[in-house]
């Protein structure tokens, strides 16, 4: 069957990708082999944050002495409740997405899983034979099991298979102290259990300044969240009670305390994209050594008319920049644009209470960098509006060339900062000195009128 373009998978690329090649008169096939809407839609951002959202209401309504509410009796969570109002926050985005992309004039879907027998050529596993100039691959990724030793002795959870928890761990312990696994430690110690962390490095997400690593880690041990960090020869095996055991060896710790027992056990240990099945190598498509797609800055692959999107290209891994990636291809394609990927700003969130917020560089690569830059921080206990609402964790630090004052990167780290951090992001897209910020009047009470403050109280390097 030939067509003018293939898209390969449902995620956040895909679809808007193959609206666009349709309604610019392209006779369209559109694969995918399981669920529509990809990570983000099935087992990540939606439902993971409907689950903090339930999380937050029970952590709040603990909390309701302090702001003068008195709450009868303890508060219980209902795990089957939680997961049922989950699963339909999930299952209205995914029926949204199938309806929609069945709905496309110009494209024929095909749910099926698809494999290159040549560069312009797929085969389905119906034995459908699709081909096409220009193929588009969509297809995602996954957890990542590293070979520990005894994991695949062990029952163990994924942030897929978590998805599908509907009873509250007695004591979930979590390997891996990065992004995925703090939401969950978080998370699941709001609905009653008790939560390990245990992370190899030194410290909680490395990829983060110093003084955001400690700040995070302080507000999860102050809600009770264990932290194991420095942990060697990590492995697993099966407790005599049925739960399950970690053998760790911390350089802080005694002989005694070198094991962890646990109900469940959660592998928050990284991605890995879902290419290992596509037969790329009949296609010549190059790969890395972690098997992400190599593209160039047009997001083609290493075969011309093949282009790789979303977390399958290791040029991004969010939602976002998986949307973003769709804009490139199709604006430079249908629009004769000269769109890149290099032109896009870094900027994501972690999703703890409070959540993070991130542009740019981390203050650690700015003085990596050799430039004259400033610095601004301002605290949340100084931001009225934080404390109104009683939740005074975090800072706000933002970081400007010197020279230029154009602003560089910024991190918010409390109430309403994933939101509050776009107004530097438009800024720096702007290439705007951070002057225009500075002289902005904001709202108040809100967290976003201390950015001008912050801003004005700029200082260099110490």
């Amino acid at each position: 069957m030939r067509f003018d373009a293939i898209v390969v998978g449902a995620g956040q690329a895909g679809p808007p990708l193959a609206q666009r090649l349709a309604g610019a008169g392209m006779k369209v096939a559109f694969v995918e082999r399981h669920r529509f809407g990809g990570t983000c839609v099935n087992t990540g951002c939606i439902p993971t944050k409907a689950m903090v959202a339930s999380a937050y209401a029970a952590h709040l309504a603990r909390r309701g002495e302090e702001y003068g509410v008195r709450v009868p009796g303890a508060v219980q969570v209902d795990m089957r409740a939680v997961k049922a109002r989950k699963d339909a926050i999930t299952g209205k985005s995914r029926d949204g997405v199938e309806s929609w992309v069945r709905g496309l004039p110009g494209a024929t879907v095909f749910q099926a899983h698809a494999r290159f027998e040549a560069a312009t050529r797929m085969r389905l596993d119906d034995g459908t034979r699709l081909e096409a100039e220009r193929i588009f691959l969509d297809v995602g990724g996954r957890a990542a099991v590293p070979p520990l030793p005894g994991v695949d002795t062990v029952p163990f959870l994924t942030n897929a298979s978590m998805m599908d928890v509907d009873c509250r761990p007695e004591h979930l312990v979590i390997i891996g102290g990065s992004y995925i696994g703090l939401e969950f430690a978080q998370m699941f110690k709001r609905f009653g259990s008790a939560v390990t962390v245990i992370e190899k490095g030194e410290r909680l997400i490395a990829r983060e300044d110093v003084d955001v690593s400690l700040t995070i880690h302080h507000i999860l041990e102050e809600e009770g969240v264990r932290i194991r960090l420095n942990a060697e020869c990590i492995r697993v095996a099966e407790a005599a009670d049925g739960g399950i055991e970690v053998g760790l060896d911390c350089a802080e710790t005694a002989a005694s305390d070198r094991t962890v027992r646990g109900s469940h056990l959660l592998l928050a240990l990284g991605r890995r994209p879902n290419t290992d099945d596509l037969d790329l190598e009949k296609a010549g498509i190059a790969t890395d050594r972690h098997g992400y797609i190599t593209v160039d800055e047009h997001l083609q692959t290493s075969v011309p008319g093949i282009y790789a999107l979303g977390d399958c290209n290791g040029r991004g891994a969010f939602t976002h920049t998986a949307y973003n990636d769709h804009q490139i291809v199709a604006d430079n394609l249908l629009a004769g644009a000269d769109r890149r990927v290099s032109d896009r700003i870094a900027a994501y969130g972690l999703f703890i209470d409070p959540p993070l917020g991130r542009v740019g560089m981390t203050e650690s690569q700015v003085r990596a960098s050799g430039r004259k830059a400033l610095i601004g921080l301002r605290p949340m206990s100084q931001v009225s509006r934080a404390v109104e609402k009683g939740e005074t964790d975090g800072f706000m630090k933002v970081l400007v060339d010197a020279d230029s004052r154009q602003l560089l990167g910024a991190a918010i780290l409390g109430p309403g900062g994933d939101e509050a951090i776009h107004s530097l992001l438009d800024v720096m897209y702007a290439k705007a000195p951070c002057d225009v910020v500075r002289r902005a009047v904001h709202i108040h009470p809100t967290v976003s009128e201390l950015i001008p403050t912050m801003l004005a109280s700029l200082r260099p390097f110490a």
